[in-house]
């Protein structure tokens, strides 16, 4: 008997295809596979807040405390980009709410209409989801200076 011959057992016993030891089949662009993708709805309110922070006039997302905890965040590399968003997936569809801080001077009303505009095009250009609301909470609006600690330089000495 050879070293690599199989045992007559062996021979007889039927071989079950496994999930990945399948037949290739077609491949390319109408090629067709099995199974089913589950998105996280962090993902979906990263996606949303990423598209959110790239909108012109906006400053930050999220109310007071969600910006002081941000600040911590941002200090130690440890960026939150959900904060300020909450979202509902569904399996086809998805809703989302953002808080943001305007900049002073710019117009709030185009500025949430773009976020709101942006947001629901990237979820629904990257995740692949129907977007059925977005709504936008202008929660405060920054004035150049607020944050500005360089009179304690001053004042201090």
């Amino acid at each position: 008997m050879a070293e690599n011959a199989p045992t007559p057992a062996a021979q007889n016993v039927p071989q079950a295809a496994s999930r990945v030891n399948r037949p290739l089949g077609a491949r390319g662009a109408e090629a067709h596979t099995d199974g089913k993708t589950t998105i996280a709805d962090g993902v979906v309110a990263k996606v949303a807040g990423i598209a959110a922070r790239e909108v012109t006039g906006v400053y930050a997302l999220g109310g007071g405390g969600a910006r002081a905890l941000g600040a911590i965040r941002d200090a130690i590399n440890a960026t939150d980009l959900t904060q300020g968003v909450k979202v509902e997936v569904g399996e086809t569809q998805a809703a989302a709410d953002i808080t943001i801080v305007v900049e002073y001077g710019a117009p709030i009303q185009e500025v949430a209409d773009q976020v709101r505009g942006r947001v629901a095009g990237a979820i629904s250009k990257l995740v692949g989801l129907e977007v059925v609301e977005v709504n936008v909470d202008v929660n405060d609006v920054h004035i150049p200076g607020d944050d500005d600690n360089h009179d304690d330089d001053k004042r201090v000495q």
